[in-house]
């Protein structure tokens, strides 16, 4: 569950070593290498841009199948995956704001309670727990603070 702001360390299966083929014994099967998974359709590969509040044009990696949107606290220890608290100095975006998942190849955003709320292309507040389907571009105002959704081509 990680949104990984752009610069920030994320693994790609390019800088993965290789393993090396096994050896096998005389009289055991020889090891054959182990393929790929293909490619699956839920693998996220979307983005949150923020367009207003905080810092513009922060980029937040959604890497998970699974992210959630708030603010960091340690000592409720609450580490959200798209932290905002540094881009929300009005705390108006709720540690535990929103949630984003994938779901065989679709993003769903998830209000998780928050108090202000969590809107999708300025339409109407999201109820907690129904999930809206996002669609690249789509503008999402958590708070203060709004995001741009986009799928990573």
């Amino acid at each position: 569950m990680q949104g990984h702001p752009v610069g920030s360390a994320v693994p790609t299966a390019a800088s993965q070593p290789t393993p090396s083929p096994k050896m096998h014994s005389p009289g055991s099967p020889p090891a054959t290498p182990s393929a790929s998974p293909p490619a699956s359709s839920s693998v996220p590969r979307a983005k949150l841009v923020i367009q207003r509040g905080g810092t513009v044009g922060k980029e937040f990696l959604l890497t998970e199948t699974e992210s959630n949107i708030g603010r960091w606290d340690a000592d409720g220890g609450i580490f959200p995956d798209v932290d905002l608290d540094q881009d929300d100095p009005e705390a108006k975006v709720s540690r535990r704001h929103a949630r984003i998942l994938c779901q065989d190849g679709q993003y769903l955003l998830e209000d998780l309670g928050s108090t202000n709320g969590t809107f999708v292309n300025r339409g109407r507040r999201l109820l907690p727990g129904n999930r809206h389907p996002l669609n690249d571009g789509d503008e999402i105002i958590v708070g203060k603070t709004f995001l741009k959704f986009h799928y990573i081509r």
